[in-house]
């Protein structure tokens, strides 16, 4: 699955997010309740990270857990850039070339 693929199946979720909470709270969430959500998701990835890595308590569905995290904090990202109108593909590459390239420079 590519990008596009996942961004349009990320838009179904969120616009069926919008459609509940109009139904139930007369009001769709902002961008920066967006990001608080991410937020949360973030936090709750760390946690599974810990627990992986031993310094938390683990849980039976630990690896279910922590793709269903990753999962959710791709899901928030893809619907953030699409909020602010940002191209993620091209953003990433140009990032990851950047990156590339200064680290690259550092280590010559």
């Amino acid at each position: 699955m590519d990008l596009d693929e996942l961004r349009r199946r990320a838009l179904l979720v969120h616009d069926l997010y919008d459609e509940l909470n109009r139904q139930e709270h007369g009001r769709v969430w902002t961008r920066e309740e967006f990001m608080l959500g991410f937020m949360g998701d973030a936090g709750d990835l760390a946690k599974l990270v810990l627990a992986q890595e031993g310094a938390r308590t683990s849980r039976p569905d630990a690896q279910a857990a922590l793709e269903h995290e990753l999962a959710d904090c791709l899901w928030s990202v893809l619907i953030l850039a699409h909020r602010y109108d940002i191209d993620l593909e091209n953003a990433f590459v140009r990032t990851v070339d950047e990156l590339g390239k200064s680290i690259s420079a550092r280590l010559e």
